[in-house]
């Protein structure tokens, strides 16, 4: 890694904190800057990886052999050949394969392309909790990546000003999301500024995913409620409904929205959990986190209340604990694991979020595991973290299904 020039670094006598704090964030952005040019070089855009024929087969249902034999016959999209002659499929040919056999087969559509059907409403699902190092945003990239390899259309909502969601996907906060590009521009006030959300939202690099990047500007929100509710104005609409609205704009669009939220109460938070039709609320088995999700509780049921005072109907298909950053080879945390399933039962989810160097190497290259390609890591290891990932985005799936009425 190079280092910053080392006059930058060097701190002028006397400086007071504004300055250093804001020469700080200069140096670092900088620096940031550099790491990812060098990662994405100008010009160029993160790209995903393209699909073996097994592993097509794997995410389709569709044999390997139908799949030998479509590509002799000139049937379908075209793959790719790699250097040993192997077929490869991008994503957008998968979705292509998928909707082709859904025709095809309509009695069997669901399994090929199981996205909703009149009848089934937006799942709006919001991952939360106000403890910061619970592995929300990780969560929310391994389920958008998950759900979009099946065939789910799913739209990933960044609400922390933080926006390690948005640097996920490619997005630097500070260089790529400018003025009035965040979800404020749908939220704010001022209707001369306001902007449509269908104008945000991005498409990604993820076929079936499409991005509203964050950036420090969504903060501005958090500011600006308290003056409009001190002065009793607003435009009609209650702050905590302004997210739920803008959503419903683009409801026929897709199948499920990740929202990905602060790490705090505050009326973003409030609004993604009015908006929301299910939430996961992420936990890390240590008795600090536990006891601080313990007020997070606390808090939410207290301004839940104050929302329904207010007039807000809340109907969440579910709500369950995901347990995050787990070794299960750890006492300590096998005990806080057995104490959260004795209090929650089966509000906890089965599956858990195994702590891996796995997910740790693919998030220092901003990528989750459904991106690293086989040999990028150990081949053990991948494995073992893959399958604990699957498991809980399956658990999930499945209580998405339900709420679809699918058993």
């Amino acid at each position: 890694m190079a280092i910053a020039n080392r006059t930058e670094t060097i701190a002028p006598s006397k400086e007071n904190a504004a300055s250093k704090i804001a020469r700080h964030a200069t140096v670092l952005s900088g620096q940031l800057q550099q790491l990812r040019t060098r990662m994405y070089p100008p010009k160029s855009e993160k790209m995903l990886r393209q699909f073996l024929t097994n592993e097509v087969s794997k995410l389709t249902s569709i044999p390997d052999s139908t799949l030998k034999l479509m590509s002799s016959e000139g049937r379908g999209p075209v793959p790719s050949r790699l250097e040993n002659n192997h077929r490869v499929y991008t994503l957008a040919q998968i979705n292509e394969l998928r909707e082709l056999f859904a025709k095809q087969k309509p009695t069997e559509a669901l399994r090929f392309l199981p996205r909703r059907r009149p009848g089934e409403h937006l799942q709006v699902m919001a991952i939360a909790n106000f403890k910061g190092g619970s592995a929300k945003t990780t969560t929310c990239v391994h389920l958008a990546h998950y759900l979009a390899l099946h065939g789910y259309r799913v739209l990933a909502l960044d609400l922390d000003p933080q926006a390690s969601l948005s640097a996920m996907f490619g997005a630097q906060p500070e260089i790529d999301v400018g003025a009035n590009e965040t979800i404020y521009a749908a939220l704010r006030y001022e209707a001369a500024e306001r902007r449509s959300i269908r104008e945000i939202i991005r498409k990604t690099y993820f076929d079936g995913i499409d991005l509203i990047p964050g950036n420090l500007e969504v903060m501005e929100y958090e500011h600006e409620t308290p003056r409009v509710l001190a002065q009793k104005s607003g435009s009609g609409v209650i702050f905590f409904e302004r997210l739920k609205l803008a959503l419903a704009e683009v409801e026929s669009d897709y199948d499920i929205v990740i929202l990905d939220t602060p790490p705090s109460l505050g009326f973003l938070t409030l609004s993604a959990i009015y908006a929301a039709t299910s939430m996961i609320i992420t936990v890390h088995p240590a008795m600090l986190d536990v006891a601080s999700m313990s007020q997070f509780l606390l808090m939410m049921g207290d301004l839940i209340s104050v929302l329904n005072e207010s007039g807000a109907q809340l109907d969440h298909d579910f709500i369950r604990y995901l347990v995050t950053r787990h070794d299960p080879n750890d006492a300590p945390q096998s005990q806080v694991v057995a104490m959260l399933r004795h209090l929650f039962g089966t509000d906890v989810l089965l599956p858990t979020a195994i702590e891996s160097t796995a997910v740790e190497a693919a998030g220092l290259a901003k990528r989750s595991l459904y991106e690293l390609e086989m040999g990028q890591i150990g081949r053990d290891t991948h494995k073992r973290a893959r399958e604990a990932v699957d498991a809980v985005n399956e658990a999930i799936v499945q209580l998405i299904n339900a709420s679809w009425g699918r058993g």
